[in-house]
């Protein structure tokens, strides 16, 4: 299962990780090397002002919010970003009762319980696998679904003060996340030297993988008839269009040291087949070393 993102906008978001959930585990409990349950967390943040806050701790978030780092193989996270193990979806639906209650909002004259911040639900799942020998693999996968916070107009809203600062970095996000997803098009396109600006924002650091990386993405567009929306309505299909033109390529997660070990295996197995077939040998015979191994490929 490769990672997934669902920009999930104005829709339910409990029906949305519930059906997610249900179908994954239901999923992998039919592979036929299935081993054992999947080890599931459940994680929610929310970005606010270009800060980070765990949203399943009631505590206050640091000054300047959680530390975002960088690893060379898993791309970027949150550092200290809670992970909850989860068994149940109804543990899952009263986390999320938790981290939706403690979500920044505000009224404004469009909304009286305007988001004033993006949220990202991250639903990881840890699968052990034994294949035909009998060996051991670990797969990971993440579902990430996120709720955008809409673009504003300051003469609609009548944002004034900290309303008027959250719509700015709202919209400046957004923008980014629009720049990314122009980018990512002009890549899959065939056009070169295209820089993804990944960097430019909190929110498309996190969405790296998800976005341009290995993954299956679905957007969500969510529009509106109202004249008075046109602008946001046009912008919206943009944003669509231009995501419509992303093409991935998604692959398996599995640990680089199993797959490395798995993949010598079985070229140690081609090469005893070969050997034996060379020799007319139908079976039997003692594991090649090193030494013979590479006399073999030297043919």
């Amino acid at each position: 299962m490769s990672v997934k993102i669902i920009f999930h906008l104005k829709l339910s978001f409990h029906e949305s990780v519930k059906i997610i959930f249900y179908f994954s585990i239901s999923f992998q409990c039919q592979l036929q090397f299935y081993s054992r349950r999947p080890k599931v967390t459940f994680s929610m943040l929310e970005i606010y002002n270009e800060q980070v806050r765990d949203l399943l701790v009631k505590a206050k978030p640091p000054h300047g919010g959680l530390k975002i780092r960088q690893n060379p193989s898993a791309g970027f996270y949150v550092e200290g970003l809670r992970a909850v193990p989860v068994r149940a979806y109804a543990e899952i639906e009263k986390l999320m009762e938790q981290g939706t209650f403690n979500r920044t909002t505000a009224s404004t004259n469009m909304n009286a319980t305007s988001s004033r911040s993006h949220m990202v639900i991250t639903i990881r799942f840890v699968q052990v696998f034994k294949n035909e020998a009998g060996q051991s693999n670990t797969r990971s996968s993440d579902v990430n679904l996120v709720d955008l916070a809409g673009s504003e107009r300051a003469d609609s809203t009548g944002a004034t003060g900290d309303r008027l600062k959250e719509g700015s970095a709202i919209n400046q996000s957004l923008s980014t996340l629009g720049n990314v997803i122009s980018a990512l098009a002009d890549l899959s396109l065939g056009k070169k030297n295209v820089l993804v600006p990944y960097r430019d924002s909190v929110l498309t650091k996190l969405l790296q993988s998800a976005l341009g990386g290995n993954s299956r993405t679905i957007m969500i567009a969510a529009l509106s008839p109202a004249d008075i929306n046109y602008d946001e309505t046009l912008s919206t299909l943009r944003y669509a269009d231009r995501a419509k033109k992303i093409q991935n390529k998604a692959v398996v997660n599995e640990s680089p040291t199993e797959r490395l070990i798995r993949e010598l295996k079985e070229e140690n197995a081609k090469l005893m087949q070969l050997l034996q077939k060379q020799q007319g040998i139908k079976g039997g015979g003692d594991t090649l070393d090193v030494d013979e191994i590479i006399k073999l490929c030297q043919k």
